[in-house]
């Protein structure tokens, strides 16, 4: 596990970088990024901006604002594994953007990461449940109990921002949670090798409990 939040915090330093990179080639640019890769909801030429929208912001004061909920929720979905995290990116990415897509009204432009946030903060709130390991419940619990203001900005109508892409991300992250559960169950991950059986078997109850408390 250690071992993983190392690798996810890097995963998520380079994820950030190139985030705040493409912010600055969007500025210089006049932010014409937006323009070109936007997603503009019912144009099937712009279907495909729903996997590159999530990485581009408006202006400085958006991306500020999403940076640091990225970092945090992103990291607290990786450190169990950075290939479902990546599996977990795809598709928070594509329900966030289909639910724009799809259901926004009007001529819009849709950029930001904030659908992507709802998304990991969804998987990590329910993880702990379908995984069955206490700390990923507790930091489920907390994580919670401390954002559950972030609802809020989800609910139909709310006004001044994409509720669709928070809902849409929201509810990709929670599907995310069972699909990509512990790989001892049948939603096994693409990528990821199963647990190895313990060594000894006269240990292999305790062991059986350990990795069930999210201990082993």
């Amino acid at each position: 596990m250690i071992a993983e939040a190392r690798k996810a915090f890097f995963v998520m330093f380079g994820f950030m970088v190139v985030v705040w990179a493409l912010q600055v080639v969007n500025w210089l640019s006049d932010y014409r990024l937006d323009m070109d890769f936007g997603v503009i909801p019912h144009d099937p030429s712009r279907l495909g901006a729903i996997l590159v929208a999530p990485f581009l912001h408006f202006g400085w004061d958006h991306i500020e604002a999403n940076s640091g909920p990225l970092f945090v929720f992103g990291f607290l979905a990786a450190y169990r594994g950075v290939v479902r995290f990546l599996w977990l990116t795809l598709l928070v990415a594509v329900t966030s953007g289909l639910a724009v897509w799809v259901f926004q009204g009007g001529n819009t432009l849709g950029v930001g990461a904030s659908g992507v946030i709802f998304g990991y903060f969804g998987y990590v709130v329910l993880r702990g449940l379908f995984d069955r390991r206490l700390i990923d419940t507790l930091i489920g619990l907390v994580m919670a109990a401390s954002f559950a203001y972030l609802v809020t900005v989800a609910v139909p109508g709310t006004p001044g921002v994409s509720w669709l892409a928070h809902l849409g991300g929201l509810v990709g992250g929670m599907v995310g949670a069972y699909l990509l559960r512990d790989g001892r169950g049948p939603a096994a991950v693409p990528g990821e090798a199963r647990p190895a059986a313990p060594l000894d078997p006269g240990r292999a109850d305790l062991h059986k409990e350990l990795r069930d408390l999210g201990l082993l």
